[in-house]
């Protein structure tokens, strides 16, 4: 899990998208608790404000909660949730000019799911 501080991308937003990582990665399983603002500010050297905005931003998703005088965490479903929220952003930003790509070029539909299985098997090696 890294800050990049010379990324244009505000750093409560690199906060919020480490811990969705460690969700969808399974580092913070469901019904467990995330390490505190305060930790995360000392971990990454930020002020403890701009973790709580990256903690907050995952609260308003539904993906963490609070438990008064505990601390923060991973709500049930979490993992399944940001699954689908990135399955449909994958969609938006990747495939969508992928295809518009493709009839440009006249590239068929079986053509396109050649190269994705080339793609896979050539990554597997």
């Amino acid at each position: 899990m890294k800050i990049n501080f010379e990324s244009e991308k505000p750093i409560f937003i690199q906060v919020a998208e480490v811990i969705e990582d460690a969700i969808l990665s399974g580092t913070f399983e469901e019904e467990t608790q995330i390490p505190s603002t305060t930790e995360f500010s000392v971990s990454y050297k930020i002020n403890p404000a701009t973790a709580l905005k990256g903690i907050n931003i995952l609260v308003d998703k539904g993906l963490v909660y609070k438990k008064r005088g505990v601390g923060m965490f991973v709500c049930k479903g979490a993992c399944d949730k940001l699954r689908l929220e990135r399955k449909q952003a994958f969609y938006e930003n990747f495939i969508k000019s992928v295809i518009t790509e493709a009839k440009r070029l006249k590239i068929s539909t079986e053509e396109i799911k050649s190269m994705i299985e080339r793609g896979y098997e050539n990554e597997q090696n």
